[in-house]
């Protein structure tokens, strides 16, 4: 976490000074990325809520997204990726949506990627997706890493 905190603390400070908000949808971070811009305190300023989306039954449930929503699409993919982000934005009317979805490790996923592989999503006044392949198959520091990726994405978008 202490390698997380500084990058949701700059976050949280241009979240702030432009009066956005966000909200989450991960799913191979495993709630890291929520727990980091949850850790700064005036969090409830900007984080509007998020979701652990690791099952279909977790998609169904926290985010309403029914199968037929899916359909042709494999999980841990930019399209996927992005559909999570811009669903997080309409289920909380928020002004950002960031959404992750991988393989954490100790091996890959069913769809055939490697541990260490994660699509990350940005939606809201701008879109944009990213790929990260960290070729390592360490699970908590994979998750480390994606929810990492996932901050500096946002910041990216904050800072233009």
């Amino acid at each position: 976490m202490q390698t997380l905190l500084p990058l949701a603390e700059q976050a949280a400070v241009l979240l702030k000074a432009r009066r956005e908000t966000i909200a989450i949808a991960e799913s191979s971070a495993g709630g890291l990325l929520s727990a980091a811009l949850l850790a700064v305190p005036g969090a409830s300023a900007y984080f509007l809520g998020g979701a652990v989306v690791y099952t279909r039954k977790a998609r169904e449930q926290l985010l309403q997204l029914p199968r037929e929503a899916v359909a042709g699409m494999r999980s841990a993919s930019e399209p996927y990726a992005l559909l999570l982000a811009r669903t997080a934005v309409q289920r909380f009317s928020a002004s950002w949506g960031l959404a992750e979805t991988g393989a954490a490790g100790p091996t890959g996923n069913p769809y055939g990627d490697s541990a260490g592989h994660s699509c990350i999503a940005i939606a809201g006044m701008s879109v944009e997706i990213i790929t990260l392949e960290t070729g390592d198959a360490g699970r908590v520091a994979n998750m480390r890493a994606f929810s990492a990726a996932a901050l500096q994405l946002l910041l990216r978008h904050l800072s233009r």
